[in-house]
């Protein structure tokens, strides 16, 4: 079966196409062998081979368990010093 290569044109950012490139060369690689080693994992994975998250949604995640953790539930009502310092030792 005779292979058949297509070109792909992408646009990126110039200073993240430089970055890449200088990584890439220093593991022996270029865009064009990089860019095929990503489409044959995605297509062995039948997805992307990598995890894809929102940094924006990541830090109310993580916001939300800040709130938890400070939940009534896990409150104490210190009336007194005395029974601050009683609960800290």
């Amino acid at each position: 079966m005779e292979n058949i290569t297509s070109a792909i044109s992408v646009q990126v950012d110039s200073q993240d196409k430089e970055m890449a490139n200088d990584i890439l060369k220093s593991l022996g690689l270029n865009m064009s062998t990089y860019v095929n080693m990503a489409i044959k994992q995605l297509l062995y994975t039948n997805g992307l081979p990598f995890e894809v998250k929102n940094p924006i949604s990541n830090e109310k995640n993580e916001l939300t368990d800040i709130i938890k953790e400070k939940s009534t539930d896990n409150y104490h009502d210190y009336a007194s010093m005395p029974n601050l310092a009683e609960f800290m030792k």
